[in-house]
């Protein structure tokens, strides 16, 4: 009797025995199978073929395991002797054993993963680590209301998932995604806890403004926000770039499609995974001041740069004053604060936690997740009653449930939310401390003394004393918690006794939050100290011998315990609908497919007439064809109606076409080896915009009026004023979709052995019919205009990435992944008023520019007269200037600056050019991974207290000014214009002077790790545990220096970027 002595060894119970034997057929190569059934593997009496174990040389026996790169064991992996019949597969636990010799090749293979030859040698154990078959491994492609094969898919899309988001500890999923996604720009502002969230762009700006330039963002298919989710809840974030991917949105397509999707659970046990992080924050740049004495020294500079003649004692800062600052001879009455130090810890703590659980059986399957993450401010406490630090508490949590209710039918539910508290405090009538800093002076407090608050007053110095303590200590903090909650349904009802392949679903969503502040507010009392002279012998002179410099404290002020006020009157509620029939088949080489979708969706309590609810719906259409994987074809197409626009107009259809070609699954293609996959993509369609602003809805009524508004007099000497009617907001009946057509093209490669990847996208947009109000109407014009479609702007550019994935023998594996995105537009048509030069108007430019004069270089000693006038040649303007002043470029060429020498330049404040750099390797339980980020063609524009030494005269000063400042012996090098209060004005003037170069390479997050999965660990029910450390703006290379280039260079600043160093585990059991 013939026997194949193949083996394949089963260990488990007689079901998991059974399980296994299903999955050798299922996973077994074909060529092994038909092997199984060829004479060669025949052996005994009659046979005059050689057995599987007679090869010649010394057989011994090799063993080891088979995984893939994620450290999981793998079953059925076919291991063969190269040039020869004989082969086993790996059995449930992932182990194998086979008998050749020490000159013989194994060849080891796994559906999905790239096959591997090698030389047995001298080893008895070798263990085989396989790597994904990327094309093969990602072969469902999240898209626009479902999943498609990924060898089939048109548009350009990129994705990112729950491995690689977890790798950075910051607490926006929004910051997650910078350096990692092709074709996303993020900026992060501000780091305060809770308030993170950077702004989001997709391929550049490609409206008039950033603001209605922002992305769709949809979680699990319906529009949500996903920044403060938990990582651990994501299974995938999915970007949809051209036409062929966001057309069937139609309403708000048109800058692009942000898709989450939640984690579900898959078959099989109960796998519980724990993490737990903490971090530590600092701040990354804050703008150092200058001390006392410097600060003293160089404003009396300044005074005598812009007037020579005055003495020592006409100076802000006398002789005795500036020495009593130099010896810190009295560091209560003169003192020399650094209020950085003094107000704000180094560090602040941040803790991160996750318990999700996940598994079911066939029929049913379940996760569930609970997240929890602390954020402690930096801010010190000193004597308060309360803590007024910021402080930010978040609870997220998910439940997903997935049920075969019968063999057709498949209900999924959801449920999701976050409870989420931020704390801040209060600052009376200013903005927020990390402003204030910019403009406290050193000298106007020196903190606490004996536990008392004491402030400066301006007795011996002639100023206006700032310090922080009064804008903020002792009058309360503000909390405010909000609770959203979001609920899914989806139910799928297969119809193949229908045809094969057509399925129903409806989906159904309601969403909920609800947000309120409770405001504690109080007061403290402070001391004011003062020499005994000053009070008992008014007139004498502070360095006077008989002076009495005993100090007396004057008590200010009233204490008062905190008092609460409460505003719970924010709140959203909406609900969305969708009901589609979906086609899926093959007929042998060919693929159809096809949706038929409806969908509505209601929202309460909008911004602009807050007691009509706001709605949308919406008809989608998508065929799709393929043959032989190879020539593919996607038509898509959106059918959107809009409150905003009257009947006529109020539908848009937004159609889309794609074309696809995988030339690697031609013939030609065939004998070139080094290409494993090949594909080229082109895309065309319309999207569309109905978004003015939040705040403007129903554009197409009838004008609109208040009956009764303000005060007017009739008539003349009239002593009584009448109230009157006045127009609000004019209507368009005219006014119809915003459009943009959509262009790209794109090709996507593999080659040698799915080793290196590329990927390419070029495309094109032109957006016409723009929304806006009219800017060329006289202001005197008191109605609100109508809005109009005027504006057109088209954006182009292109994206590249670039990947390298391998390993060095068994054990290490490393990768280098780098994507370079570039977009730039250009605005053809807007609405802009006549004006008297042609280098003025914005039109033919990017989008949101600087707009200012033109830096020409500083004033010199040569360009005056002796009388102090500019000589002849010089540009005239207002002012007087001297050496050090900014002198503008005359571009008219008239003689005069003035506003008709104002133009555009710069970059803006987002970046054209986007970069990324992924790398990593795992070698045994190792892991390292870091991502850098890259930007240029950026700029941040100076403002405010960033332009004027000492602002008004008031301010701090700030350390970068000193030394970039213009002094005879740095002339044209200088980066600062002379310290003056005179011609402060004119040297802040908006001018491409105060225009720096924002570029910066930074390393965003770096993490490396150690997985421990030992047998003693499964002893105690722990399948792996993790040890990490990673962190999060470890490095920063720019040109700014003295700030972050990501935050605003203005006292808009409210918080400065964080780095964080954060050190976790992560457990499975």
């Amino acid at each position: 009797m013939n026997q194949v002595q193949a083996k394949y060894k089963l260990v488990g119970s007689p079901l998991q025995k059974v399980g296994v034997l299903l999955l050798l057929i299922l996973f077994i190569r074909p060529d092994v199978q038909a092997e199984a059934n060829n004479p060669a593997f025949a052996s005994g009496p009659d046979s005059n073929v050689p057995s599987i174990t007679q090869q010649k040389g010394q057989k011994k026996l090799v063993k080891g395991t088979v995984s893939d790169d994620a450290g999981e064991l793998m079953i059925g992996a076919t291991i063969s002797i190269k040039g020869t019949t004989q082969g086993v597969l790996s059995d449930m636990n992932g182990n194998y054993e086979i008998e050749c010799t020490d000159n013989d090749i194994l060849q080891v293979s796994y559906l999905g993963y790239t096959p591997q030859d090698i030389k047995v040698g001298n080893r008895k154990v070798i263990d085989v680590i396989l790597t994904s078959d990327n094309v093969l491994l990602e072969e469902v492609q999240i898209i626009a209301y479902g999943t498609q094969k990924k060898l089939t898919v048109t548009g350009s899309v990129s994705s990112i998932d729950t491995k690689d988001l977890l790798k950075s500890p910051t607490s926006s999923i929004g910051n997650m995604l910078a350096g990692s996604v092709s074709g996303i720009s993020t900026v992060q502002y501000s780091g305060q806890p809770g308030a993170e969230d950077p702004e989001i762009f997709v391929r550049g700006i490609a409206s008039l403004d950033g603001a209605r330039s922002q992305p769709l963002i949809l979680v699990d298919g319906v529009e949500r926000s996903f920044f403060r989710m938990d990582p651990n809840e994501i299974e995938n974030i999915t970007v949809l770039k051209d036409a062929s991917a966001t057309a069937v949105f139609g309403v708000r397509g048109a800058n692009g499609v942000i898709l989450v999707t939640t984690r579900r659970g898959k078959e099989g046990r109960t796998e519980i995974s724990l993490s737990s992080s903490v971090g530590i924050s600092e701040a990354m740049r804050v703008p150092e001041m200058m001390g006392s004495y410097d600060h003293a020294k160089y404003f009396n500079e300044m005074q005598l740069s812009d007037n020579p003649d005055l003495g020592p004692n006409d100076l802000r800062f006398s002789p005795y004053v500036l020495d009593m600052f130099r010896t810190n001879a009295d560091p209560i009455m003169f003192p020399n604060t650094n209020w950085e130090d003094l107000m704000f810890k180094k560090t602040s703590l941040q803790t991160q936690h996750n318990l999700n659980i996940s598994g079911g059986t066939k029929d049913v399957k379940f996760f569930i997740s609970l997240g929890y993450l602390y954020q402690d401010g930096l801010l010190k406490r000193f004597y308060e009653s309360y803590n007024p630090n910021y402080k930010n508490n978040r609870y997220n949590y998910r439940a997903n449930l997935d049920i075969n209710v019968t063999k057709s039918t498949t209900l999924k539910l959801g449920l999701g939310g976050r409870l989420e508290t931020k704390k801040d405090p209060k600052f009376g009538e200013q903005n927020n401390l990390w402003m204030e800093i910019l403009r406290v002076q050193p000298f106007s407090s020196p903190g606490f003394v004996d536990g008392n608050l004491v402030q400066i007053k301006n007795r011996y110095i002639p100023m206006t004393m700032r310090n922080l303590f009064s804008m903020y200590y002792g009058k309360g903090y503000t909390e405010a918690s909000q609770n959203t909650m979001n609920l899914d349904m989806d139910l799928t009802q297969k119809l193949d006794f229908i045809t094969k392949g057509l399925s129903f679903n409806i989906k159904g969503a309601y969403n909920t939050s609800y947000t309120g502040s409770k405001s504690w507010n109080g007061s403290m009392e402070s001391y004011t100290p003062v020499y005994k002279s000053s009070l008992t012998d008014p007139g004498l002179a502070i360095d006077d011998p008989n002076f009495d410099h005993t100090i007396v404290y004057q008590l200010e002020g009233t204490a008062s315990a905190l008092s609460a006020s409460e505003d719970w009157s924010t709140k959203t509620r909406d609900w969305y609908v969708e009901a589609s029939l979906r086609y899926d088949r093959t007929f042998g080489d060919h693929k159809v497919g096809g949706l038929l979708l409806y969908n509505m969706t209601k929202q309460y309590y909008p911004k602009a007439n807050t007691d009509i609810p706001k709605g949308y719906l919406g008809l989608v259409g998508r065929v799709t064809y393929a043959y032989k994987d190879r020539y593919l074809v996607d038509f898509n197409a959106g059918y959107n109606g809009s409150e905003n626009f009257a009947p006529g107009k109020r539908y848009g259809f937004f159609p889309a076409a794609s074309l696809g070609w995988v030339i690697s699954e031609e013939k030609f293609m065939k004998q070139v080896d080094f290409i494993s996959f090949l594909k080229l993509r082109a895309s065309y369609g319309l999207v569309g915009n109905d978004i003015l602003n939040e705040y403007k809805r129903f554009l197409y009524l009838p004008d609109s009026y208040s009956a009764s508004s303000g005060g007017y007099y009739w008539g003349v000497n009239t002593p009584q004023a009448y109230p009157g009617a006045s127009e609000l907001i004019l209507g368009n009946p005219d006014v119809t979709w915003e459009k943009a057509a959509k262009q790209n093209y794109g090709l996507d490669m593999n080659l040698l052995d799915q080793r290196l990847n590329f990927s390419l996208d070029v495309f094109f947009e032109k957006r016409k019919d723009i929304l806006i109000q009219q800017n060329t109407v006289p202001g005197f014009v008191a109605a609100d205009l109508p809005a109009v479609n005027l504006g057109k702007v088209n954006n182009k550019g292109y994206e590249i990435s670039l990947g390298w994935n391998d390993k060095i023998g068994s054990k290490f594996r490393y990768w280098l992944k780098g994507n370079v995105s570039f977009s730039r537009n250009e605005i053809v048509y807007k609405d802009e008023i006549p004006q008297n030069e042609p280098y003025m108007y914005e039109t033919g430019r990017s989008i949101v520019l600087n707009y200012g004069y033109v830096f020409d270089r500083f004033f010199e000693a040569k360009d005056f007269n002796e009388d102090g006038s500019t000589i002849t040649g010089i540009p005239t303007q207002s002012g007087t200037f001297k050496p050090g002043d900014i002198l503008f470029k005359d571009l008219n060429n008239d003689g005069v600056i003035d506003g008709d020498d104002k133009t555009y330049f710069g970059y803006g404040e987002n970046p054209e050019y986007i970069f990324g750099l992924n790398a990593g390797f795992e070698y045994k339980g190792f892991d390292f991974s870091m991502n850098w980020t890259g930007a240029t063609n950026v700029s941040r524009r100076l403002e405010e207290d960033f332009t004027r030494p000492f602002n008004t005269g008031d301010a701090p000063l700030m350390k970068w000014m000193v030394e970039e400042r213009w002094t005879e012996e740095k002339g044209q090098s200088a980066q600062f214009p002379r310290f003056t209060q005179t011609n402060r004005m004119h040297n802040s003037q908006m001018s491409d002077f105060w225009v720096r170069d924002a570029s910066y390479l930074r390393l965003k997050n770096l993490e490396i790790g150690y997985t421990l999965n030992t047998d003693v660990l499964k002893k105690v029910g722990i399948q792996k545990l993790r040890v990490f450390a990673n962190g999060y703006n470890l490095l920063t290379f720019d040109h700014l220096g003295f700030i972050d280039p990501e935050s605003k260079i203005s006292n808009k600043n409210k918080y400065p970027n964080t780095r964080i160093y954060n050190f976790g585990v992560n457990v499975n059991f």
